[in-house]
């Protein structure tokens, strides 16, 4: 009897915890992603962001489905997505391109980055049921990511557009309706 009740016990931690553990492998896919990227393994950084990208998709609806929905997951995932959707995509392009821009490379980074925060925060801040204000981190960073696989076939000003373009849309009003 005192094992099975430990093991309900587990299970019960288990699943109340699930959700924050899918978000802390977002996290962590995300700094394996910018370490990869510093150590030029940009196929092991792009195979990583997607990774945290699929875990990022799941981690809301496990917490829904043991209705384990917190401050504390919200705000964990937000620092989950400006890892593994901002810094990581901007450090990959900035290693495959802007780093040969020099000082304007480096601004579109940061710029990169910096909408990317300003839009979790304000996601954070806002009740909006039922849609997004601006293009979400995830799939801004999604697409700059998918871009990597064009380096060779395009212009590199090709990414002085879409990176600015990417953090503009995070930061814009537009509505778009969750999925």
């Amino acid at each position: 009897m005192f094992l099975l009740q430990k093991v309900d016990l587990t299970l019960k931690k288990i699943k109340s915890n699930a959700a924050n553990l899918i978000t802390l492998l977002n996290l962590s896919f995300g700094g394996a992603s910018v370490m990869a990227s510093l150590n030029e393994a940009y196929n092991y950084s792009v195979l990583f962001i997607f990774i945290a990208a699929f875990l990022d998709r799941y981690d809301g609806k496990v917490a829904r489905k043991y209705n384990q929905e917190s401050e504390l997951g919200k705000q964990l995932d937000s620092m989950g997505d400006i890892i593994s959707f901002g810094v990581a995509p901007a450090i990959l392009m900035y290693e495959m391109v802007f780093s040969n821009f020099g000082l304007p490379g480096m601004f579109i980074t940061i710029f990169y980055i910096t909408c990317g925060a300003f839009r979790l925060a304000r996601f954070n801040c806002s009740e909006t049921p039922g849609f997004f204000v601006g293009l979400p981190i995830t799939a801004a960073g999604t697409l700059l990511t998918i871009t990597f696989f064009l380096v060779p076939a395009v212009s590199p000003v090709f990414y002085l557009i879409v990176s600015p373009l990417l953090a503009l849309l995070m930061i814009s009003t537009f509505t778009l309706k969750k999925v």
